[in-house]
């Protein structure tokens, strides 16, 4: 039974691996294939320009100047492709708004053009046609793109978790790295800027891993280990960041009439729309892809289910559940609100105390992360609890923790627990010892925001 259960263990490990990547392990050589592609999500797909534009690339490289990092020892090997000209005249292609012509390399284009005309020259020479030695002219461009990878930070996130329980064990561990590039368009006739983008993106690396090390009999060691680790091509990073850059200057450009889309000014409008909710998501998002936004109304209601139970001057004390209704109102900070309410709950010590009791509180509530959907929070404040019958009113104290979960805007699920101390110990009808008399109250519950978000996030911190 034991070895049954030992392997059953082992099984979950190696599942956690991804079933994908175990069962599927390269074990030859891959053959040629076409470029993967990057993200196909797009504001222009379908629209196109009315002319496309003749630009000029001489280079974009990368300006970082950064080494691959390595555990061991030194290498020369860069840690950014240096074929980013190569990679962004691909991207301006694909694009169908620029005509990109030969600029990196316009020396051996003007010796081969050279060559040409030698060759023809001496051919004319037993010719009639002398015509023969003109070759048609280069095509210039009206704008030349310059820029480059300015940046590439590495371990920017790190982080991993791992168990074990006898013998047997399993660990995930994660790193991701961020590269940014500059884009900008310059015109020829006048050498003015006219327009500067920037994009950043980010690069991820997992491991994972299982284990399993155990004496399964006298002199019989069982020791299996497996894994797998997955690293995001630095080099498709950087074409997403470069269709992304071209992406954003063409619509940039188009919001500033620097080119004209077809469709007229209704396509301008709509391109106009959709990258200004592109730019307010994005001004929102800091580290760990979090989306810093206003989820809540400036009111709430909320309902919850409660388990309390007493600690007093008598032993063996049961948990019994009770309701709760509250209502909540932000004050000057979205992250702080005001929280009034009532419940109603019963205590009991096993064949000593038993009785229904009703509780009033005020408590100061803080967000701790008020713009995520998953936000810890801290309270406290000052009440009353009495029977149901309200002979006997007590004033208490109370703080408590809790986490809350929304799946969707305006409506939350929340737990909590708190600690009630009064400032009597006769709650229970009995007096004895130096201490005062508190319960304990752990609940679930729903809020209910009402109204539209206590106010926009305009600006954004690494949090």
């Amino acid at each position: 039974m034991r070895k049954i259960y030992q392997g059953a263990i082992f099984l979950i490990l190696l599942s956690l691996t991804s079933c994908g990547a175990f069962f599927n392990q390269p074990f030859d050589t891959g053959k040629a294939r076409i470029g993967e592609n990057t993200s196909s999500e797009s504001i222009l797909t379908g629209i196109l320009p009315v002319k496309e534009t003749v630009v000029g690339v001489y280079k974009f490289r990368d300006q970082t100047g950064q080494y691959k990092q390595v555990e061991n020892g030194s290498t020369f090997s860069t840690a950014v492709t240096q074929g980013g000209t190569s990679i962004l005249l691909k991207s301006l292609e694909e694009s169908k708004w620029f005509n990109p012509i030969e600029r990196e390399n316009i020396g051996n284009l003007l010796n081969e053009r050279q060559i040409i005309r030698a060759t023809r020259k001496e051919y004319a020479k037993n010719s009639k046609d002398k015509q023969i030695t003109s070759i048609p002219p280069l095509l210039f461009a009206g704008i030349i793109l310059e820029g480059g990878v300015i940046s590439y930070d590495t371990n920017i996130i790190t982080g991993g978790s791992g168990a074990r329980y006898f013998g047997a064990g399993g660990s995930t561990q994660y790193r991701e790295d961020r590269i940014t590039i500059y884009l900008r368009a310059v015109s020829t006739s006048s050498g003015r800027i006219l327009k500067n983008v920037y994009v950043s993106k980010t690069i991820l690396s997992q491991g994972i891993s299982a284990n399993l090390f155990r004496y399964v009999n006298l002199r019989r060691l069982l020791e299996a280990e497996t894994g797998v680790t997955k690293n995001e091509p630095a080099q498709l990073a950087v074409k997403e960041a470069i269709d992304k850059a071209v992406e954003t200057l063409i619509i940039e450009g188009i919001i500033d009439g620097l080119w004209t889309p077809k469709g007229g000014e209704p396509i301008v409008n709509l391109i106009k729309e959709k990258y200004l909710k592109e730019k307010e998501a994005a001004a929102s998002t800091v580290l760990l892809d979090r989306k810093l936004e206003d989820r809540r109304g400036k009111e709430a209601v909320s309902l919850s289910t409660t388990s309390n139970q007493i600690a007093g001057d008598y032993s063996n004390s049961k948990s019994h559940l009770g309701a709760n209704l509250a209502y909540k109102f932000y004050l000057n900070k979205p992250s702080l609100n005001l929280n009034i309410g009532a419940g109603y709950f019963q205590l009991e010590n096993e064949q000593a105390f038993k009785d229904d009791f009703v509780s009033f509180d005020v408590n100061l509530e803080y967000n701790l992360l008020p713009y995520d959907n998953v936000s810890p929070f801290v309270y406290g404040g000052i009440g009353t609890i009495s029977d149901v019958n309200f002979s006997n009113l007590f004033v208490k104290f109370q703080y408590g923790v809790g986490v809350e979960y929304l799946p969707v805007n305006n409506f939350g699920i929340k737990i909590f627990g708190e600690q009630n101390l009064l400032l009597s110990d006769e709650l229970d009808g009995f007096v004895q010892g130096k201490r005062d008399d508190y319960y304990w109250r752990i609940g679930v519950g729903l809020n209910f925001y009402l109204g539209k978000p206590y106010k926009k996030v305009k600006s954004v911190i690494f949090e």
